[in-house]
């Protein structure tokens, strides 16, 4: 089994200048032991991204899991981020303070991260409650695992999942005399479809809007493409999950993205062609905005297409969007239909003194009643199969909600964002370089990707 390092005073402080790159002018008081309300009592500490009221919403999860464990006191503490980055900045800082949470629920912006310095493998306890367990994998698609497993070793039970679907406004289709587009679309015709939109809609339309960001900016058109900005290979081992939970499967022990592959003129193709959607006037301009404001935007009619994950679907009926108002299709075909996802799941910090206390709460809320509490609404996609249904979006939409879960069975090469143990410095890298690709000629755009193959090439050299 994969073997953690201790964590040390000196490596969370190494991991916190990597993972606060992305983060550079923000700031928050120090971390102490008297910041976290009863420290030092016998109780389970759950740390997610969120508010207070996010944690009080958690509460009849918390309830339920009291009821099955009247012996484990829990407390979610809610710790505010702008991003993920912000998120696991913060928590490399408690654990410096000394005063580090025992389960923080992690996305996989941040699974290799915590996987390579903080986080508890899996393995034993997985194995030991196997039987427990099989009812679970049998709901969860394997290619969700494989993106929780790290150098051979299993660290989180994925919870749920966004695939980079598009997401599109009916009204703009119908104004456009145009139909929701079959699974197999193209590239082509996807620009084709944002021209109808710009012709038939007001100045103020922007046909696709995207986020300069992993998840739904450049990515996505890399995997259709064919390629990544990093070079993706597989890491050995795995075969004790595998073969007990999913017999069959040819999978491996993660994924590793260990070097910078900027300058494959795949990646230059891809970033060419969001560069022309810029200059043509048919999508935004990165800078001009991130995802705050653009579910109301979208809402009002404003945004004709966007990549987003189920995610959207309940914040779209909040904004007073119609279920109709809106439907999704997978992302458009290029050379493949490989789909990027992004995924979240609880993992076991190897500081904590309750590992087995710990485990019972990541087994919990891997339970279908759990999940159920958990996730109520459309506010993400669930990562088990048998709550990914009609019931589930009859209030919300989108009418063909199966396209959500469909991403995983059509198209198998599906895969997480790459996300490295350096992913704030890669991604800070990406989101800069990107942004100047994008927002001049064709001619700055080798310029820009031998820039950032530099600045990933530095920033994947940090904590090897």
């Amino acid at each position: 089994m994969h073997r953690q390092p201790e964590i040390t005073r000196r490596v969370a402080l190494g991991a916190l200048g990597v993972a606060g790159a992305a983060t550079v002018g923000l700031s928050w008081p120090r971390l102490t032991a008297s910041d976290i309300p009863g420290r030092g009592e016998d109780v389970l500490t759950v740390a997610i991204l969120g508010t207070s009221q996010d944690a009080a919403a958690r509460q009849s999860l918390v309830d339920a899991f009291t009821e099955a464990h009247p012996d484990i006191r829990v407390r979610i503490q809610a710790i505010q981020g702008n991003d993920w980055g912000d998120f696991f900045s913060k928590i490399l800082t408690m654990i410096a303070a000394g005063t580090p949470p025992d389960v923080v629920n992690v996305a996989t912006e941040g699974t290799q991260l915590f996987a390579s310095r903080m986080a508890e493998p899996l393995d034993a306890y997985v194995m030991r409650d196997a039987a427990d367990l099989q009812e679970y994998f049998d709901d969860v698609h394997p290619t969700l695992l494989e993106a929780f497993m790290y150098e051979g070793s299993l660290f989180q039970l994925p919870t749920d999942f966004n695939a980079a679907n598009m997401y599109l406004n009916t009204e703009a289709l119908d104004s456009a005399g145009l139909e929701r587009p079959p699974d197999d679309w193209t590239k082509d015709d996807f620009t084709d479809l944002l021209r109808a939109m710009r012709a038939t809609n007001a100045d103020d339309f922007v046909p696709y809007f995207w986020t300069n960001r992993l998840f739904g900016g450049l990515v996505p058109w890399l995997y259709v493409n064919d390629t990544s900005f990093l070079t993706e290979t597989k890491a050995p081992g795995g075969g004790w999950f595998w073969d007990r939970f999913y017999p069959g499967e040819q999978r491996s022990g993660g994924y590793r993205w260990l070097e910078s592959n900027a300058e494959d003129p795949l990646v230059a193709e891809s970033v060419e062609y969001l560069r022309e959607l810029v200059a043509e006037g048919l999508g935004t301009r990165p800078e001009e905005g991130g995802g705050g404001a653009l579910v109301g935007l979208f809402a009002s009619g404003r945004i004709g297409t966007t990549p987003a994950g189920g995610y959207w679907a309940q914040g779209l009926h909040e904004a007073g969007m119609d279920p109709d108002g809106f439907d999704v299709q997978f992302f458009p075909r290029w050379r493949t239909q490989r789909h990027q996802f992004g995924a979240a799941g609880y993992a076991i910090m190897a500081t904590s003194e309750r590992k087995d206390a710990a485990w019972e709460w990541v087994k919990f809320s891997a339970t279908k009643p759990a999940m159920e509490l958990a996730y109520p609404r459309p506010t993400t996609t669930p990562t088990r199969r048998s709550m990914v249904n009609e019931a589930f979006y009859a209030d919300t939409g989108p009418r063909n909600w199966q396209v959500f879960y469909d991403t995983l069975d059509t198209f198998p090469t599906t895969s997480p964002i790459p996300a490295p143990p350096q992913q704030a410095a890669v991604e800070t890298a990406l989101i800069k370089n990107v942004s100047a690709a994008v927002s001049g000629s064709a001619a700055g755009v080798p310029g820009a990707l031998a820039a950032l193959d530099r600045d990933l090439t530095q920033a994947l050299r940090r904590m090897s």
